[in-house]
C-alpha cells in the first residue's frame, strides 16, 4: 500500500519472500492496476495480490463459487488453464481450504498476501514458472 516515504515517491512493492515485486503476467495483462503486477493499494478492496498459475480445477471451483473467471467480460479476457493472473488473496485461501489452490509465483506475489495465508502454504503451492 502507498503510505509515502516523505519524498513524494511510492516505495517499491515487496513480494512474499522479501524481494522487489516482479511482473506476474502481461498476456493477459493482469493486476488490479493492469500493469502486470499483483500490486495493491487503498483502492484494491479485493486485495488482488496472489500471482497464480490457474488450473482447470481452480477455474471450475471459482465458477461453482460464483466467480466464473473463464468467461470474458468488459476489460477481462477470461482465463484458461495455464494463464497467470493476480487473484484475490481471500479467494486463493478459499481455494486452498477446499483443495483447489492453484500454483503461486512467489516472486510476483505481493507481501500483503501474508495477512491472509502463511508463507508455508504459499511455498507448498509454488510454481516453477517465474
Amino acid at each position: 500500500m502507498y503510505e509515502g516515504n516523505g519524498n513524494g515517491t511510492k516505495p517499491k512493492a515487496k513480494n512474499v519472500v522479501g524481494g522487489e515485486l516482479e511482473i506476474c503476467c502481461t498476456a493477459p495483462m493482469t493486476g488490479f492496476y493492469r500493469n502486470g503486477k499483483c500490486d495493491t493499494g487503498a483502492e484494491d478492496s479485493g486485495v488482488h495480490t496472489v500471482c497464480a498459475e490457474v488450473t482447470a480445477e481452480f477455474l471450475e471451483f471459482s465458477k461453482s463459487s460464483g466467480n466464473d473467471l473463464s468467461k470474458p467480460a468488459p476489460g477481462f479476457p477470461g482465463l484458461k488453464s495455464g494463464d497467470k493472473w493476480c487473484l484475490c488473496a481471500a479467494r486463493w485461501k478459499e481455494a486452498l481450504d477446499a483443495g483447489f489452490a492453484p500454483l503461486v509465483v512467489l516472486e510476483a506475489t505481493h507481501e500483503a498476501t501474508l495477512r491472509y495465508v502463511s508463507l508455508d502454504d504459499l511455498k507448498r503451492h509454488m510454481s516453477d514458472a517465474a
